[in-house]
C-alpha cells in the first residue's frame, strides 16, 4: 500500500494545473517526444505535425508549470522532461490505460 498523500491548498492548486495542460492531447504528445531525449521545436513541430508557432505556445505552458525544462545549445533550445516525477506520471499512466478493462468491477455494475 503506498504512502498516504495529502496536499495543501496551494499544491492542490498547482497540480490540478499541471493535470489540465497534461489533458490536451497536443501538449501531452509533446510531452512524451521530451521523455527520451532533448528535442528542439522544429523537431517536435515535424514529428507531431503540428506548426512551430503552436509547438512553442505548448512549450511555453508547459515549462511554466514545471513540466518540461529547456537547455540553450547555440542558437537553438531543447526541452526535455523536468525530472524523473513527470517521466513516472506519464509511463504509469500510459500503462493504466494499456491495461484490460476490468468488467467485473462493482462500482461499474452500480452505475
Amino acid at each position: 500500500m503506498p504512502d498516504k498523500v495529502s496536499i495543501t491548498e496551494d499544491q492542490a492548486i498547482e497540480l490540478a494545473e499541471m493535470f489540465r495542460l497534461m489533458g490536451d492531447p497536443s501538449r501531452l504528445k509533446i510531452i512524451v517526444v521530451c521523455l527520451e531525449e532533448a528535442v528542439c521545436v522544429s523537431d517536435i513541430a515535424a514529428r507531431l505535425k503540428l506548426s512551430p508557432s503552436l509547438v512553442s505556445h505548448h512549450l511555453r505552458l508547459l515549462r511554466a508549470a514545471r513540466v518540461l525544462r529547456a537547455e540553450r545549445q547555440g542558437k537553438q533550445v531543447f526541452y526535455t522532461a523536468a525530472d524523473e516525477h513527470i517521466r513516472c506520471v506519464i509511463v504509469d499512466m500510459t500503462a493504466h490505460v494499456g491495461e484490460p478493462d476490468d468488467t467485473n468491477d462493482p462500482l461499474e455494475t452500480q452505475r
